[in-house]
């Protein structure tokens, strides 16, 4: 280890410029799946592609992402964090130039399913290289400032992947990773110290994870392929690899998923309420912008910014909703906030032929972003508080992957529920019908999920005299991550 490690203050040069480089490599990962949704018609018209085909260039990255994102995590504390996050980086800047240059959308989805290797890799390191390299009364400090760097980018990422995909065209928001990535990498090399687990040991749970992948990747096709002949087998397969799965973490020294986690009630519904709420995140993000595009006539760029207020009011605001959470209880804030979550999915439903942005769209939006600044925080929380100090990062390393796999299977099988399939998505009539069953999908799924927190998460879950796993800041950074990413323990309070 770095003698350096774990010595760095926030207001020092050599701490800034880790700030940089950790908020930079994060970013690129959390920028690109913002500005890929908006791209997703025009890349459907340039290259010929079915709807399955756009599903598939989403879920290829989330696929792999989910996947490998919690052996990402332990590779890194083994071998070295800034080791690891520097392949990643580099690993993603090369799919990303594969992905602009991919001539057809077959090339496109595998470059996507790399990008996800590399994001796997590089994610988990991002947040562990703050916590190991600063001192401990820094890192709230850091980590705030590395979240909210984090929320920019999301509310950046829609807006300039609009104005790329009017502007040069699509295939920049891929080619826009490979300078930033050689930013980060030079920035990385000169100025972040290296850390790892001393104490690592036992055997990498790749069988584990490619059981996951592969469980994940079969219930995938199937959805995407709506369910019939080879797909229902791919189906099948997937359940009883997911099976496999559990089987294998049961019995593995060192599990990627310790399954006695789940032993924790509260654990276990605050997961069940986040892949209800975050399934239809995904779902919400990916059809809200071909009806803008298809349905409404906005163009890329106003149709990328048209979600630009969610994002704003969490960042503004999910500071306090997170002390709210702490001194009223987690229980409400996890009901409330689905449930006005629901409220504004339901104001969707306006959007239509001739919408008008500021009648139609923008209410809803801000209705949605206020369910999502009421809900993010508190449900981070409640994740580490359902554990003890010592299991935080695997902890929010199982959310986070909850979190995507949710995504994974909801961009799969709604447009499948809704009727959108095939060259479905290029005709408006169709578009605006498949749009409004989805939404009402989402809509149950983020009711459900308010109710399921209501019945099932405890009042007293944050209260100050339980010894919890609390992350060190209450931030959002992005509209489909979770604010703590794996690879890290957070220290107990006062460390």
């Amino acid at each position: 280890m770095d003698d350096t490690t774990g010595t760095l203050r926030l207001g020092t040069p050599q701490g800034r410029w880790v700030l940089l480089a950790t908020a930079l490599g994060s970013g690129m990962a959390l920028l690109d799946g913002t500005v890929v949704n908006v791209a997703l018609p025009r890349i459907g018209v340039d290259l010929g592609a079915s709807m399955a085909a756009l599903q598939w260039t989403v879920n290829a990255y989330l696929l792999t992402l989910a996947g490998l994102i919690l052996l990402g995590g332990s590779l890194g504390d083994r071998y070295g964090r800034r080791r690891v996050f520097l392949i990643g980086v580099c690993w993603f800047a090369v799919a990303s130039a594969a992905c602009a240059a991919s001539p057809g959308i077959e090339v496109l989805i595998v470059a996507r399913a790399l990008q996800g290797i590399g994001g796997a890799l590089l994610t988990p390191g991002s947040l562990a290289m703050l916590q190991a390299s600063f001192r401990p009364d820094d890192r709230s400090g850091a980590v705030g400032v590395w979240a909210g760097l984090g929320g920019v980018s999301a509310a950046v990422g829609p807006f300039l992947g609009g104005w790329l995909v009017d502007g040069p065209g699509w295939r920049w928001i891929f080619l826009l990773n490979v300078p930033l990535a050689v930013i980060v990498t030079l920035v990385t090399l000169r100025h972040v110290p290296e850390s790892r687990d001393e104490s690592a040991s036992g055997r990498f749970d790749v069988r584990g994870a490619v059981l996951a992948a592969l469980a994940l990747g079969g219930v995938t096709y199937a959805l995407t392929e709506g369910g019939r002949g080879l797909s229902a087998i791919a189906g099948v397969l997937g359940l009883l690899l997911g099976a496999a799965f559990v089987v294998a973490e049961r019995r593995h020294p060192d599990p990627m998923l310790p399954l006695e986690l789940f032993s924790s009630r509260l654990f276990t519904a605050v997961n069940l309420v986040t892949l209800c709420v975050y399934g239809a995140f995904s779902g919400i993000f990916l059809l809200l912008m071909v009806q803008l595009q298809t349905v409404a006539g906005f163009a890329p760029l106003l149709a990328g910014i048209a979600l630009l207020p969610t994002t704003l009011l969490m960042l503004a605001f999910s500071g306090q909703a997170g002390k709210l959470g702490r001194r009223i209880g987690p229980r409400l804030p996890l009901f409330i906030g689905p449930v006005l979550c629901a409220a504004g999915v339901l104001l969707m439903l306006r959007i239509g032929p001739g919408a008008s942005y500021w009648t139609d769209v923008l209410p809803a939006v801000v209705v949605l972003g206020a369910g999502m600044t009421t809900l993010v925080a508190p449900l981070t929380a409640t994740v580490l508080a359902a554990v003890e100090v010592r299991r935080a990062g695997i902890a929010s390393g199982v959310n986070n992957a909850a979190a995507r796999a949710a995504g994974l299977i909801a961009v799969a099988a709604l447009p499948a529920l809704s009727g959108l399939s095939g060259e479905a998505y290029r005709v408006p009539s169709q578009v605006d019908s498949a749009f409004r069953t989805a939404m009402l999908i989402c809509a149950g799924l983020l009711t459900s999920g308010g109710l399921l927190a209501l019945a099932t998460v405890r009042g007293d879950a944050l209260a100050p005299d339980r010894p919890t796993a609390e992350p060190d800041c209450d931030w959002y950074c992005g509209p489909t991550t979770p604010p703590l990413g794996p690879g890290h323990e957070c220290p107990p309070e006062g460390a």
